[in-house]
């Protein structure tokens, strides 16, 4: 089975991948500066999210007060 964690880990390396592909095919065509400047920003954002999903702690979970009677 697979984790949230698992999913957004392979989820943002795709998300990596396919604005990288996209920018170097466009950049193969043939880009103004304006499109250089957004496939960077593309680019830079997904690996950000990537980054981010592998670095960010988990959220600490609060023990339930065991009871004692």
């Amino acid at each position: 089975m697979i984790s949230s964690k698992e999913a957004a880990e392979w989820g943002s390396a795709t998300m990596v991948f396919a604005s990288g592909a996209m920018a170097g095919h466009y950049a193969s065509l043939g880009m103004t500066p304006v499109q250089w400047a957004g496939a960077a920003a593309a680019v830079l954002g997904s690996v950000t999210v990537a980054v981010v999903v592998r670095i960010w702690p988990a959220k600490a979970r609060a023990a339930s007060p065991s009871r004692r009677d």
